[in-house]
């Protein structure tokens, strides 16, 4: 099963585990592939060296460049398609883009706005909850 993890997903399974960890465990076990693209890279780069996360990001004992490269190792990087604007935040077009580029059967985020779109082009938009009992069954 291939899934694009949406860059808020990410950030919550580096620097709170939970639901969201469980993701990267399946993917270390072989048991689905994730894909991402450079530009979503950067976006998680960005959002893990907030200030309101130095804690975090100390308390892991890594550096956000060594997060951002140990989850990289786990993907797959291709090029987003382009995609028209499907909802208001244009950052959500490369994670579409991400998605459609890498042929997913799932887009996970917990972005109330991809949400509600639903499914797009054969992508379904699920949040972490839904991601893992698909999974589950495969």
């Amino acid at each position: 099963m291939r899934l694009v993890l949406d860059t808020n997903v990410v950030a919550s399974a580096m620097l709170w585990g939970g639901n969201p960890k469980q993701l990267l465990q399946a993917r270390r076990e072989k048991r689905i592939e994730l894909f991402t693209s450079v530009a979503m890279l950067a976006e998680l780069t960005d959002i893990l060296a907030r200030p309101k996360f130095v804690k975090k990001i100390a308390a892991s004992m890594l550096t956000v460049d060594q997060l951002v490269d140990g989850y990289a190792a786990l993907t797959q990087v291709v090029r987003p398609t382009p995609t028209p604007r499907i909802v208001a935040d244009p950052d959500d077009d490369v994670v579409i883009g991400t998605a459609l580029a890498a042929k997913a059967d799932l887009l996970v985020t917990g972005d109330r706005g991809l949400l509600d779109v639903g499914a797009y082009q054969g992508v379904r938009i699920v949040g972490v909850a839904e991601a893992l009992g698909i999974v589950a069954t495969r």
